[in-house]
């Protein structure tokens, strides 16, 4: 018998205009499909003469085995994920259940991850350029993590004013999460901090509704809606969510485009890590201690200390390294 193969594979927003050319031929290789039933309706198209497995939203490990079984027989099965299958989707559980049957990547079994657009890439699409500097995805759905951690993530980005994505944040059942959420990004962010709500982007429903951080729970958010919740310097200009770079820290964004005084092209920030430790030294001779710097900088004593007790370096990075 042939060996079998499992291709997880995200399909991204849905319709193939929007997938990956390695995705669409590996669903055209496979000789079996199984997903989500919702997933399945997405790529009907592409599905005919092919076994097809369906599953409902909670039976994630019934596909990864079903998956494994058919590979076992020699079949080439292709397990989709809407997205990308390694963002919320069935790589991990895929994995798991393989782990769990003994399977090595050195078996008979062979399988392929095929990245998709993951919902945070599509809504950002949709809505401008939210994405340029840090940010990070939290899911609401407390079905397999317990609400304490969820909230102490929540509570982790918000201080630490990352752009941030809620996946999951409302379910027929599940109401009150989206707005504990807001209460505890409220303890950090500003109230017009601006957020937008995005459902079925790239699906025939597809709505989009801009509005505010103090908003934001009055909004018709289910679970297939995505919030973008923008940090400190985010803005809405012409109906577009923008999350500026930085440049404007560096260079005369209404002139010539030459750098500000007391920065260098293609060097750190004159406040990035050996600057600001420069003036960190300079503040501590001064007689101001640790303590009274990590409360002026918002930072833990033990990492001023340390950085205060770190060797001196020089900013050696080239115009060529530069990461801009």
């Amino acid at each position: 018998m042939s060996s079998g193969k499992i291709m997880l594979v995200g399909i991204g927003p849905g319709h193939y205009s929007h997938m990956t050319h390695r995705a669409c031929e590996a669903i055209a290789e496979a000789d079996v499909v199984v997903g989500y039933v919702t997933y399945i309706k997405l790529v009907a198209d592409l599905l005919e003469g092919k076994e097809v497995i369906r599953k409902g939203m909670t039976e994630e490990l019934d596909r990864a085995v079903h998956a494994l079984e058919r590979a076992r027989e020699g079949k080439k099965v292709a397990l989709i994920s809407s997205g990308d299958a390694g963002v919320y989707g069935m790589a991990g559980p895929t994995y798991e259940v393989l782990f769990q049957a003994g399977w090595t990547p050195e078996t008979d079994v062979e399988v392929e991850v095929i990245p998709g657009a993951s919902a945070i890439n599509a809504c950002a699409s949709l809505v401008g350029a939210p994405l340029t500097h840090d940010f990070c995805s939290i899911s609401l759905s407390d079905l397999l993590t317990p609400w304490p951690v969820i909230a102490r993530r929540l509570d982790a980005v918000a201080a630490a004013d990352f752009v941030v994505a809620l996946y999951n944040p409302k379910s027929g059942r599940r109401t009150q999460q989206i707005v504990q959420a807001q209460q505890l990004f409220l303890r950090h962010r500003r109230p017009d901090t601006p957020v937008v709500v995005v459902k079925s982007a790239y699906r025939r429903r597809q709505n989009i509704e801009f509005t505010t951080l103090d908003k934001m729970s009055e909004c018709d958010i289910g679970m297939l809606s995505t919030v973008l919740i923008g940090n400190s310097h985010t803005f809405v200009r012409d109906g577009l969510m923008i999350t500026p770079r930085g440049y404007a820290n560096k260079y005369e964004l209404h002139g010539d485009g030459s750098t500000r005084e007391g920065e260098k092209r293609g060097r750190s920030l004159s406040t990035g890590l050996l600057g600001w430790t420069e003036n960190l030294r300079a503040d501590n001779a001064e007689g101001q201690s640790s303590a009274e710097l990590a409360i002026r900088h918002n930072l833990p004593v033990d990492y001023i200390e340390m950085v205060l007790s770190a060797p001196v370096e020089d900013d050696a990075v080239t115009a060529d390294e530069s990461e801009e």
